[in-house]
């Protein structure tokens, strides 16, 4: 026996496998605790996100196999809810050898810069890593800034990078006063300028090991100085963490690199959160562009960066459906979990993708969401800078033919409105007419900016 809900008056069929409610992106969501369908539909202004799931077509063509998209958008309200919560912060610094000069002094002003921003409820810990790795502060709070600002001007470089096990210290750190004090926002900013050299360097186990510290509720920022560090690995951590990845040219730059992230982190609203995709027995997901989804049965999974203050993240995916009869269905419930950082309670949302389902084509061709097609011309574009950088590397393409496939891209990042991710564009463009060796880590920067669904 299908389940049947109502909505907007007309049957909607799921599968045989009774679905809960889920979420989606422009619904607003319901608490998980006394959780009310109908508030989920009409949505509830308590919510610190709001979700709304938008199907890539109004109709979908019945008699054939088809495919289409499913867009989820998580909406953080924009009005300052009380105070902030109290941020959990580890400064993971490389002092290898490299660093010696500016970018260690650099460094330095960065780090008493967060340590000047933070406040008494803030917990502050700062691992350092070159061959050896040291504990300079372990994990408390903010009471003698002096001090620590102290501690931090004795920093001196030492010998090769042992990025990994400084980054494990870090977030042991992190975990100390996670498992004591909950509801803290936690954050590693990882500061490197080179490979790693020492310890383990394998880019798959060092991201399997980020993955391991995400699902414990640890984010970590990638922060690449110079021109000698591994952007790919540098923005897997980012990526599959769920933090954020800078690219930092120049040694000055970073104190204020370091206050922007700072700053973003004192917004967070929403943290650990997950976007379930519950899905009729008759459909499928394909892919979640510029994710790695986990399958489960009858259910795909995937988790979304922290949502700061105002902002909105986005999760696409591309479905299939078998043949199915002329009608109104719900093809997919998608599922929001995420800690509520403002009220320091887990919440949970839902929201159902519908589709039409019709034999008449002519209906198809015209109920394209013009929403959803934006979205996934910002997902081509995310395809097209990875394919621009493979070309380069393997020298397929010239330097005038890669400028040309720039241009393209960013043409198409500017009509979607990312102007921030175009601006990236014209600064790898440049880069790419001086000759300079920075063109990939730029371009690594807007790809992991479009992928983890930030508008």
């Amino acid at each position: 026996m299908d389940d049947r809900t109502q909505i907007l008056g007309q049957p909607v069929v799921t599968g045989g496998s009774r679905t809960q409610m889920g979420a989606g992106r422009t619904q607003m969501g319901t608490p998980a605790t006394g959780f009310d369908p109908m508030r989920t539909a009409m949505g509830t202004p308590m919510q610190t996100v709001e979700v709304e799931c938008l199907p890539g077509n109004r109709y979908a063509y019945g008699p054939e196999v088809t495919r289409d998209h499913a867009l989820v958008i998580l909406k953080a309200s924009g009005q300052q809810l009380g105070r902030r919560a109290p941020i959990n912060i580890c400064l993971c610094i490389d002092r290898s050898g490299s660093m010696e000069g500016p970018p260690l002094e650099f460094a330095k002003r960065a780090c008493e810069y967060v340590v000047d921003m933070l406040e008494p409820n803030d917990i502050l810990s700062i691992v350092t890593f070159e061959e050896q790795v040291d504990v300079l502060m372990p994990a408390r709070r903010i009471v003698n800034k002096a001090l620590i600002k102290e501690h931090i001007r004795r920093l001196e470089v030492g010998n090769t990078t042992n990025l990994y096990d400084g980054l494990i210290a870090g977030c042991m750190q992190i975990a100390s006063v996670q498992a004591q004090t909950p509801g803290y926002v936690n954050r590693v900013l990882l500061l490197t300028d080179g490979e790693p050299t020492v310890g383990l360097k394998d880019y798959n186990s060092i991201v399997q090991q980020v993955g391991e510290q995400k699902a414990r509720g640890i984010s970590i920022t990638a922060l690449g100085f110079g021109q000698e560090y591994n952007e790919e690995l540098m923005a897997g951590i980012a990526r599959r963490s769920g933090g954020n990845y800078y690219y930092i040219e120049r040694p000055d730059l970073l104190p204020e690199v370091f206050r922007r992230e700072l700053e973003t982190l004192m917004t967070i609203v929403a943290k650990n959160v997950r976007v379930r995709f519950q899905l009729s027995r008759w459909s499928r997901v394909r892919q979640v562009y510029g994710s790695q989804p986990a399958f489960g049965s009858g259910s795909v999974e995937v988790t979304v960066p922290d949502i700061e203050r105002g902002t909105v993240r986005t999760v696409l995916a591309e479905l299939e459906f078998d043949r199915h009869p002329a009608g109104i269905f719900r093809v997919a419930k998608a599922e929001v979990f995420y800690d509520d950082v403002v009220n320091n309670r887990p919440e949970r949302s839902a929201a159902d993708c519908v589709f039409e389902f019709t034999n008449d084509q002519a209906l198809v061709a015209g109920g394209i969401n013009p929403t959803v097609r934006n979205e996934l011309d910002i997902a081509q574009a995310s395809t097209n800078l990875q394919r621009t950088m493979m070309g380069m590397r393997t020298q397929q393409l010239t330097a005038m033919g890669a400028m040309s496939e720039l241009q393209k891209t960013r043409t198409i990042l500017m009509q979607a409105g990312q102007s921030q991710q175009a601006q990236q564009l014209d600064a790898a463009m440049q880069s790419l007419r001086r000759g300079g060796g920075d063109v990939e880590k730029t371009l690594m920067g807007a790809i992991v900016d479009i992928d983890q669904g930030k508008r």
